[in-house]
């Protein structure tokens, strides 16, 4: 089989990639029995890219998913874990900046009756 391209595979549809990837497993499962047979070095050296190929068809699935994931939950309030932004920890409990200027009913009327004074000096 062939060396499969990323940028190949991203155009095609879900059914294809499935399709691909059960033709990679079956080639892979083939590879591996005439490993095991002593068959020619060159099918024994074709395990490696099969499997590298597997793993691409893999990312293209995952990654299509998760973008139709993120197409499904955008504009929602609550989101899975793994489609939040991933920031530091601190960074993710930290207060939004709604929360940073609300003040309490005592505060606004304090802020009120007491306003910051400013003084104009002439020189």
């Amino acid at each position: 089989m062939v060396k499969v391209r990323s940028h190949e595979l991203r155009t095609k549809s879900k059914e294809d990639l499935l399709a691909e990837l059960t033709n990679l497993k079956t080639e892979l499962a083939s590879l591996r029995v005439a490993q095991v047979t002593g068959g020619p070095a060159t099918k024994v050296s074709k395990i490696s890219t099969t499997r590298k190929s597997i793993a691409k068809v893999l990312t293209v699935l995952n990654a299509n998913q998760r973008t139709a994931l993120r197409a499904v939950y955008r504009g929602r309030k609550f989101k899975p874990v793994d489609l939040r932004k991933k920031q530091t920890r601190a960074m993710r409990r930290a207060l939004t900046h709604n929360e940073k200027t609300s003040t309490t009913l005592r505060q606004q009327k304090r802020a009120a009756a007491f306003p910051k004074r400013c003084f104009a000096l002439s020189l």
